[in-house]
Order: C-alpha cells, then sequence, then structure tokens
C-alpha cells in the first residue's frame, strides 16, 4: 500500500469513528449541562469547596469563579513543583526553578501544557499524577464551562443568569472527562502504553551504552492529555514516544480523542439552543477547514523534490517511522486546530509550507474544531462577526439565534478577537528587538524567526506545541510565555461571558422574511471566509516573513 493511499485510508476511518461519536456524546453532554440532578459523588465534591450548586449566576459572579479556580490552581501546581525535591515519589529530581514552576503552572492551568523541560528528567510521580494530570482534567472542564454559559446566553431570554460555574466544572469532570478517559486509558494500555509508578532503570547497558528510562501513569495521563485538549507530555518527545503512542492504532486512537469532544459540542449546542440545524452548520463550518487544512498537510508533505524526498517517499526527517507521513501531517493538523499541542513529529521539521499549515491553524484561533469548550466558543464568536457584517452589507440589524447583535455585542466580540494577535505580535516584536532571546534560536533567518512566532503563537493561544529549535527555558521565555498563556486564556473569557450575559437579558426577536438563515450553507461559506479574511490576513506579514519565504526559497 502506497504511503499516499494509507494516510487517506485512515483519515476516512477518523471521520467515520467520528461520525458514530457525535450524536450520542454529543446528546449526553446537552444533558448533563442542562440536568438539574447532582450525583451523590458530586454532592461531596460540593460540601467540601462550599459551593451551592443550584445558586444560579449572572456573568461577573460566573468569571469570579473561573478566575477564583484558576488562580488557586496556578498557585497550588507551582507550590507543588517547588517542594517536589521533598516529596516522596520524586525519583531524585530536585525542585523546579521559579521561572519554570511558573511557566509550567500557567501553562497546565491555562489548558496550554507547553513545556520548557524535559518530562522524564524533571518530574516525579506526584507532580505528574497529583498535579499536572489533575489540571489536565479541571482546565478542560473549565473551558467547557464557558463554552456551556455562552450556550445558555444565545439559549435563555430576559435573565442575566447563565448557570453555575461549580456545577458545571463538576459535571463535566465527573460525567464527561472522567468517564471516557477511563476506558481511553485501557484501550491504550491494551495498545502496549504503559502505566505504573517504577522508578528510573538503566537500559542498554550490555550493549556499549546505556539510558536511563522512568516509568509513570503513562497512559492514564495520555487519554486525557489528548481528550481535554491538553497537549503535554510525560516524556520529552511526546506522542512520538512509544510508551505514550507505542502503534499506528494508538496513534489513530488519540487523533480521534483530540477531536471527538470538540465536534461532538456543536451538537450540544444544538440541542441547547433548540434547533440542530444550527448546530450542523457550525459543524459544517469546523469540517471545511479541518478537513482543507488536512489535505494542504498532506499535499505538502508528500510533495517534496529531490533525490532524499523520493527515496523516502515525501519528507521523513523529523517522523517517526511507525507512522508515517500521513499519520504525522493527520496529527500535526488535529492538534495546531485544537487547543491540544501533543506532538508524534517535530514540527520545526516540517516543509517550510507545512510549517505555516500549523502556524496558521493555531492563528485561525483553533476553532476548526478547537479546544473543548475553546473551540465552541471561538466559533461563535466568529458567527456573531460573520452575521454583524451580513447585516452590514444588506442594511439591516444583524441578527443570530432571535438575539440581535448590537453595539455592545460587537465590541466584545471584537475585543476577544484583538487580544491574541496582539499578544503574540508584540511578544515576537520584543524578542527581536532584545538581544538576549535571539540566543535561543536554533536557526537563523526565516526558520529562526518562525521558531519564536510559533513559541508566542502556541502560547497565547493555548496551545503548546513548539517548534523544537528553540531553547525556551531561560527566564525571558518562561516568563512571558507564561504572561501570553495566561492573557491568552482568561482575557478572552472576560469578553466570552460578557456577551453571554448581554445576550441572556435580551428578549428574542421573531423571525422575518429578511432574516439571514444562519443555518444554510450559504452562511457555512460565509462564516469559513470571515474566519480566514479576518484572522488569517491579521497574521499574514508575519508568516510572510517566517514559513512562506522558507516555502517559496526551497
Amino acid at each position: 500500500m502506497s504511503p499516499v493511499l494509507a494516510g487517506v485510508l485512515q483519515l476516512l476511518a477518523l471521520i467515520v469513528a467520528l461520525g458514530l461519536s457525535y450524536r450520542p456524546l454529543g446528546d449526553h453532554m446537552a444533558k448533563v449541562y442542562s440536568s438539574e440532578k447532582h450525583l451523590r459523588p458530586e454532592k461531596w465534591i460540593y460540601k467540601a469547596i462550599g459551593a451551592n450548586p443550584s445558586v444560579e449566576m449572572r456573568w461577573p459572579a460566573y468569571l469570579r469563579g473561573v478566575l477564583a479556580f484558576s488562580a488557586v490552581s496556578v498557585l497550588f501546581l507551582y507550590l507543588l513543583q517547588r517542594v517536589q525535591g521533598s516529596l516522596p515519589g520524586s525519583l531524585g529530581f530536585v525542585s523546579i526553578d521559579p521561572d519554570q514552576a511558573f511557566n509550567t503552572a500557567a501553562s497546565f492551568v491555562a489548558n496550554t501544557n507547553w513545556q520548557s523541560y524535559y518530562g522524564e528528567q524533571a518530574m516525579g510521580h506526584v507532580v505528574q499524577t497529583g498535579g499536572l494530570a489533575v489540571q489536565n482534567f479541571v482546565s478542560a472542564a473549565v473551558g467547557i464551562a464557558v463554552a456551556v454559559a455562552l450556550v445558555r446566553g444565545f439559549a435563555r431570554s430576559r435573565t442575566g443568569e447563565l448557570g453555575n460555574f461549580w456545577a458545571d466544572l463538576v459535571r463535566g469532570t465527573v460525567r464527561v472527562l472522567l468517564p471516557i478517559s477511563v476506558i481511553g486509558a485501557l484501550v491504550l494500555v491494551a495498545c502496549g502504553a504503559i502505566q505504573n509508578f517504577s522508578g528510573i532503570h538503566e537500559v542498554g547497558q550490555f550493549t556499549g551504552g546505556s539510558q536511563q528510562w522512568n516509568g509513570g501513569a503513562v497512559a492514564s495521563q495520555e487519554v486525557i492529555k489528548e481528550l481535554g485538549t491538553n497537549g503535554g507530555g510525560y516524556f520529552n518527545a511526546n506522542s512520538a514516544h512509544p510508551f505514550e503512542n507505542p502503534n499506528g492504532l494508538s496513534n489513530l486512537f488519540e487523533v480521534y480523542l483530540i477531536l471527538v469532544i470538540p465536534f461532538a459540542l456543536t451538537r450540544t449546542f444544538g440541542r441547547m439552543v433548540g434547533s440542530l440545524k444550527q448546530g450542523y452548520a457550525i459543524l459544517g463550518t469546523m469540517a471545511v477547514i479541518w478537513v482543507g487544512f488536512t489535505a494542504l498537510m498532506m499535499w505538502t508533505e508528500f510533495a517534496g523534490k529531490g533525490p532524499a524526498f523520493e527515496l523516502a517517499g515525501g519528507a521523513m526527517e523529523g517522523k517517526e517511522t511507525r507512522f508515517g507521513i500521513g499519520a504525522s501531517a493527520l496529527f500535526s493538523v488535529a492538534t495546531t486546530l485544537t487547543s491540544t499541542g501533543a506532538v508524534n513529529s517535530f514540527h520545526s521539521s516540517n516543509t517550510g509550507f507545512g510549517g505555516g499549515i500549523n502556524l496558521l491553524g493555531m492563528q485561525l484561533g483553533e476553532i476548526a474544531p478547537g479546544g473543548v469548550g475553546s473551540g465552541l466558543y471561538g466559533m461563535l464568536i466568529m458567527a456573531v462577526i460573520a452575521v454583524f457584517i451580513a447585516g452590514l452589507m444588506v442594511g439591516r440589524t444583524p441578527e443570530y439565534l432571535g438575539k440581535k447583535i448590537g453595539t455592545r455585542e460587537i465590541k466584545f466580540a471584537a475585543c476577544y478577537i484583538l487580544i491574541t494577535p496582539a499578544l503574540v505580535l508584540c511578544f515576537t516584536a520584543a524578542s527581536f528587538v532584545l538581544n538576549t532571546p535571539g540566543h535561543s534560536m536554533t536557526n537563523s533567518g526565516a526558520h529562526g524567526f518562525s521558531e519564536i512566532l510559533y513559541a508566542y503563537t502556541s502560547g497565547a493561544n493555548n496551545n503548546g506545541s513548539a517548534f523544537a529549535g528553540l531553547n525556551a527555558d531561560t527566564q525571558w521565555f518562561n516568563t512571558t510565555i507564561g504572561l501570553a498563556m495566561l492573557l491568552g486564556r482568561f482575557l478572552p473569557m472576560v469578553f466570552v461571558l460578557a456577551l453571554a450575559g448581554s445576550l441572556a437579558e435580551q428578549t428574542p426577536v421573531p423571525e422575518t422574511a429578511g432574516t439571514l438563515r444562519t443555518e444554510k450553507p450559504l452562511f457555512t461559506g460565509l462564516l469559513v471566509g470571515t474566519i480566514l479574511i479576518i484572522t488569517g490576513l491579521t497574521y499574514f506579514p508575519a508568516l510572510a516573513l517566517g514559513p512562506l519565504a522558507e516555502g517559496l526559497a526551497a
């Protein structure tokens, strides 16, 4: 079987698996976030944290819950790393330096999982399982909770109440993420991923050289790393490591885990607003962009020229022979179009255009299908922008799902889409103006520029993947990328929840003959165009200096 055909068949198998999961998972999540009942374990958690899950919150109170929980999480994870040297199960690793501990705490709480350390050489069992794995669950649940709050804003009327943050957080963790993770971990163990609390072993000492490997609860962390679109690997090689991703079957399953909740949330959205067709329109937009990016990535990675490319069957540099080009391209697009950041190949080794596709996928806002929760609310923000543009073209007050998009709503949406580009471009510019950050670049020229642009794009968009050629373990990058991750995660949430509160207070507008039919393919096309033009062109000058220049020079 040719490598191209193998890649296409894997894509088709993935689409079938996602299609089979779409309806049951989407309906389940709609029931979870609409139910008024609380499971007994959930009641224990509410009692332990002193929360009343039955109290409805307006958007400022909901936001305070998000920020307070996240701030405590950052502090806890930071302190856990700082005292690691004194903890049992530390595997002899010392405590983490302050700047790196801040960067890692900000990273995992912000659902970014950017790592400026070697996982198997820095973090012991307690930090990995009691700190990082826990944040993989709850940071994902926070993202879903904010998305559900925005959906309630569209679904409700004449009230500013958006639900209860603590109830949404606990339900998302207990009823959605945990059950799937248990099943997924068993699947990964069956595929060959390790799951233990082993110490450090020296291997290969009788073959002329030796290496040290430590075990860990890898399978259980791997599944929530992908399912929660987190991305932080137990090992430095991430999902290219055979302990995390043993074979082609586990690789395809991990891509499935990355995409299944973000896609299924569109059905949850349709259920909660009372129109499945609206959910299908959002799903169609996400699917068009995802399939298009995947096809482009496969084409550019298979279409390399020269003897080395022809002998290898494509651009094999930086890719695992266990997976090949097709599976690596599929994984890289899935991870950069969501906020996952996991890698099974090194993006720095992609062709110039391939690296540009990964960059652009993040710069679109990771909304196709995006991170768990963040992809849906990011896409709904772009839908608000799209109906506003349509309203301007026909001279009519824009409406979406029966809600008027007025001055207040469009200001919230505009602030949302401006925050991330400002963070990415300002921090990238500062890194080139100052002398010290440039010393961390492994490469010069266009590729070196892409290394730093990629780092801040990944951080501010809460992705976490890297070009792998940048030494980011410096005070400058640990601090600035940490700030980019926190600001890029929580500032947009402010405007999402403010928009949700504004929409929930409105009285629904009756549909007329002039109302834009947002469930039709025409709107899907308008939404795709809006995303590519507004967010894509924002970064075009920076992309022209990096991956486009490198690709054209090849």
